[in-house]
């Protein structure tokens, strides 16, 4: 059936903003802290600012529902879930704007993550009819079963670069899977999951079942609900450093752990790419969310025969990129989403530039406001300076020339991290090649876009555990049991 409800209140009552065992209510802090604009400076909304006793209240809400929704059936959870991907397609606007004024990313951009975030709303929709058992004979001949079963209590922390998609991504296959939860947004970006959480409160989710705190002491939070054992599981998605020390206070307690950390993408063009189709596929891959995702391609390492070329053609594309108010339908790069962001990207181009590298276009703040930074095109960077070695998170784009395709794959794997990988060739060789030695949990190749909900997705090394979306993303919310059946 259509959806036909809209979000009657974008947002609750200011600072009444921890929805918790089905209410909306303050915080036992007391505190408070506010959502900026990054584009303007205004402030957007004041948001309660939780604390140890209100995580410990949404973990008793998570912990007092958990038996009533893992015995829903799957058609429930599949209902629940197909309403509220209705739902926030009906209120894509809303979503959108939102996004826009409070992380900075172009209108047009949060309009794509509203489809891609619903998106998995509707595909764990289906996945939750999918969670097969089996069964099978042991050597002797008895019969043994294995089922999935609910993880429990999950604890669900998105950054702020997708706040609706990250969210999403979560928050789906736990319902499809069974789970409850506590969801803790990043605190720069709240309101898209707050507006989230309304849409699944009116499709009908059951009070406890999704429980959402926001605050700016995360410690204070995560200290709080690793410490009580009725916690079964950990979700992040953020730095590798935070996620390092969440994996470490996990131990204690032996959670389930899902990690999507940091990235430091390579976009290899080799030299029988098609150069006009790499540099469509870069300006993708690069400047989508103003160069503020783990996604991101982070280091250009392009092969000495198509070069120069290669590099005039796709600093003509950055140059003639347009910076302003994301709200703006002529602009292609918004605000950074702080200030210090703005700050590193000056940084990490002076040391570029200071170790020789070729500053090609932009380099330097805007005059439009304190989080602008110019889209910048940086050639013949030395690989050990930092921005090549650290994930950019803006939009600074570094190049460097390889000769053979073995040094290419070499410089492009030299990295702690192993997320997402870009390569572009016309040959069905090479991509093999690229594909059995690419050291990354995702890889395009002739293509500058990998995300979708159908696909499992999730890094290697220190980029972190765990996949989510595609028939792999629901196991991460489930347990395995196996029972013997003896006649």
């Amino acid at each position: 059936m259509k959806w036909t409800k809209k979000i009657d209140t974008v947002l609750p009552e200011a600072s009444n903003t921890l929805f918790i065992n089905g209410q909306w209510r303050k915080s036992r802090t007391g505190r408070t802290f506010s959502v900026d604009n990054p584009s303007t400076g205004e402030r957007l909304f004041e948001l309660a600012d939780a604390g140890a006793e209100d995580a410990i209240d949404a973990l008793d809400a998570a912990s007092s529902s958990a038996e009533g929704w893992a015995a829903s059936t799957p058609v429930e959870r599949r209902n629940l879930l197909d309403n509220s991907y209705e739902a926030v397609m009906d209120n894509k606007k809303l979503f959108a704007e939102l996004m826009t004024k409070e992380m900075g990313k172009t209108y047009q951009e949060a309009l794509g993550e509203v489809a891609y975030g619903a998106g998995f709303l509707k595909w764990f929709a289906e996945e939750a009819m999918r969670s097969y058992g089996r069964t099978f004979h042991l050597p002797d001949g008895r019969k043994g079963l294995a089922t999935h079963d609910p993880v429990g209590p999950c604890y669900l922390v998105t950054p702020w670069n997708f706040p609706l998609a990250m969210a999403t991504r979560k928050i789906g296959p736990a319902l499809a899977a069974g789970d409850t939860m506590i969801v803790k947004p990043a605190g720069l970006t709240s309101l898209t999951t707050l507006a989230m959480v309304e849409v699944l409160r009116q499709a009908g989710v059951p009070d406890g079942v999704v429980n959402v705190i926001t605050s700016e002491h995360s410690p204070e939070i995560s200290d709080a609900l690793f410490a009580d054992g009725r916690l079964r599981k950990i979700s992040f998605t953020g730095s590798t450093t935070v996620g390092k020390a969440l994996m470490k206070q996990a131990a204690d307690q032996v959670l389930r752990t899902s990690m999507e950390l940091g990235g430091n993408a390579p976009f290899l063009v080799f030299d029988d790419a098609d150069i006009d189709q790499t540099v469509q596929g870069v300006m993708m891959a690069k400047f989508r969310n103003n160069g503020q995702a783990c996604t991101s391609a982070n280091r250009i390492l392009v092969q000495d025969g198509i070069a120069d070329e290669f590099v005039d053609k796709l600093q003509r594309a950055v140059s003639a990129l347009k910076v302003g108010d994301g709200m703006d339908p002529s602009t292609d790069i918004g605000p950074l989403i702080n200030k210090k962001a703005v700050d590193r990207m000056e940084r990490i181009v002076k040391d570029a530039v200071d170790a020789g590298a070729d500053l090609l276009a932009g380099g330097h703040r805007s005059d439009l406001g304190e989080c602008f930074f110019q889209p910048t095109l940086l050639d013949h960077v030395p690989r050990e300076c930092e921005v090549f070695r650290e994930e950019i998170f803006g939009p600074v784009l570094p190049i460097s020339r390889f000769s053979s395709d073995e040094e290419g794959m070499k410089a492009a794997n030299d990295t702690i991290y192993g997320l997402a990988a870009y390569a572009y060739t016309r040959s069905i060789k090479r991509s093999e090649w690229v594909q059995g030695h690419a050291q990354a949990g995702v890889l395009a190749i002739n293509s500058g876009v990998l995300s979708d909900a159908s696909v499992p997705f999730g890094g290697v090394k220190q980029s972190g555990m765990g996949r989510e979306g595609g028939s792999e993303g629901i196991y991460e919310y489930l347990t395995t049991k196996y029972t013997l059946l003896i006649p």
